[in-house]
Formats: structure tokens, sequence, C-alpha cells
């Protein structure tokens, strides 16, 4: 018998930081993510986003690119700088070949394009996650 994840004892739930300023999809995604078991704390912004990281120690940071307040890539470097641990998977809707290499030559896990294939970015956290 198999048990539902809410369930799973020994298993380490995995911590998530979200970094989007687009309210509506990090609301929903929020709410899919918690539903597969994921803890997320969600931000709108990328001065939100680095302000969390000081306080948690996140497995997985999910970043846009294209934000009001900071470059998706900015964002990115200075969460590697603070805590290199931490992996990042860029989720954006402004794709580029030249912007996927710049993110993984800065360290990022993964780079995906909105709209995602939900079940491909739960994979991708969980595997960015045990890496």
């Amino acid at each position: 018998m198999t048990l539902p994840d809410s369930q799973k004892v020994n298993e380490k739930k995995i911590k998530v930081l979200l970094v989007d300023d687009e309210i509506s999809f990090v609301e929903v995604l929020f709410k899919r993510l918690n539903k597969r078991g994921i803890d997320v704390t969600k931000t709108f912004s990328g001065t939100e986003g680095i302000q969390a990281l000081r306080n948690v120690d996140y497995d997985v940071a999910v970043i846009d690119l294209k934000m009001e307040d900071m470059d998706g890539l900015e964002v990115l470097k200075i969460f590697k700088k603070m805590y290199p641990k931490v992996a990042v998977i860029i989720l954006t809707g402004h794709e580029s070949e030249q912007t996927a290499h710049e993110g993984m030559k800065y360290g990022a896990f993964a780079y995906l394009t909105k709209p995602c294939d939900f079940e491909k970015l739960v994979d991708t956290i969980r595997k960015a996650a045990a890496d």
C-alpha cells in the first residue's frame, strides 16, 4: 500500500521560493505546488525574493526573467552569490536561446518557458532539490 504524500513521514518536504511579479500566475502555481506537498513561499519581485532568501534555506528558487523591479538574471546572480547551494529554475514567457545560455552560465539548474507543463515543472523541481 502506498501512502499519500501527506502521510509520508521520512520524506523531506521540498522548500521552493517562487519569484514572479505576475500575481495571478504566482497564486495559481502556489496552490498547485502546495497540493503536491511542496512547501512554497511566494514573492512578487526580485527584491522580495532576495529578502526571503536571507531568512530561509530554500532547496529551489523558481524565478521569472522579466520583472518590474529587477531583471531575473540579476536576481539569479545575487541568489547564487548569497546561497550557492540553492538550485535556480528560470521560468519565463520571454524565451530566447541567448537568455537561456546566460542563465545556465550564471548557474541556473534549468530554463523552462511559460506556459510550462505543470508535471514537467514539478519533475524539474524534484530533480533540482535532489541534485
